[in-house]
């Protein structure tokens, strides 16, 4: 399996490094380098990239505006990112938008293959997903960034989440604390099936299984009662009558 990549970096003998250490990994695959942002973004708009090792500091667009840019567009065929960087104050920045590692610079050729292994694992896993659902949209499984690994989670024992400040709270079956990653309610509802998940707040996802009863406008999952806020209650409503029915 190779992936597809774009280096992109101001700087030309940090975006020549980059370029030289994606060379001679032998599962990733150079499309292009850019030395600024704009001309990444318009690249991007016409061509499916799967990762992009992505400075932070550079004029017009920075690395970290871009990222946010891809970060609200839907769908699964978002590149992941690597940030390289000299500066570490961006890393919490990172996680917010999802990225996958962080460089930082200067780093040497077994620091970058760690990150670019990340990567490989990463897509290795979507692609056994899609080959053993032969079609089917989702697997029983997610995996999910928490601190610094990636947990597979099936879908079956997550009850809810729950978004809190920067991160998001999985409450899972059997398990008295939830998982916490830093990501977005937005992007785990991207990651749910929408047959048995339902947003049902600004700062709730539920999983349908789960639901013990309903009274009036709450959802009852065990102890926990979800509110379901007005934006979402057209939704909730039409599953109820086919629950119901």
């Amino acid at each position: 399996m190779k992936i597809k990549c774009i280096a992109v970096d101001d700087e030309p003998l940090a975006l020549e490094l980059v370029s030289k250490f994606i060379r001679q990994t032998s599962f990733l695959e150079l499309s292009a380098t850019f030395d600024n942002g704009i001309e990444a973004l318009g690249y991007l708009n016409q061509n499916e990239i799967q990762l992009i090792f992505l400075d932070i500091q550079m004029p017009d667009l920075s690395g970290m505006e871009l990222a946010r840019i891809l970060d609200g567009k839907q769908g699964d065929n978002k590149p992941k990112i690597i940030f390289t960087t000299a500066y570490n104050q961006f890393a919490i920045e990172g996680y917010k938008v999802d990225a996958l590692d962080y460089l930082l610079k200067p780093f040497s050729y077994e620091e970058f293959l760690k990150s670019a292994t990340k990567a490989y694992q990463f897509y290795e896993a979507k692609s056994k997903e899609t080959s053993n659902n032969q079609g089917q949209q989702f697997s029983e499984y997610i995996f999910l960034k928490v601190e610094y690994q990636l947990v597979k989670i099936m879908l079956k024992d997550i009850k809810f989440v729950e978004a809190y400040k920067d991160y998001i709270k999985v409450h899972l079956v059997d398990r008295t604390s939830p998982l916490l990653s830093l990501t977005s309610l937005k992007n785990m509802e991207e990651m749910l099936p929408s047959d048995r998940f339902m947003r049902v707040h600004r700062s709730f996802i539920i999983g349908l299984d789960h639901i013990d009863s309903v009274v009036r406008n709450t959802v009852h999952i065990g102890n926990t009662v979800i509110t379901v806020s007005e934006n979402y209650k057209d939704g909730f409503l039409d599953f109820l009558n086919k629950w119901i029915a």
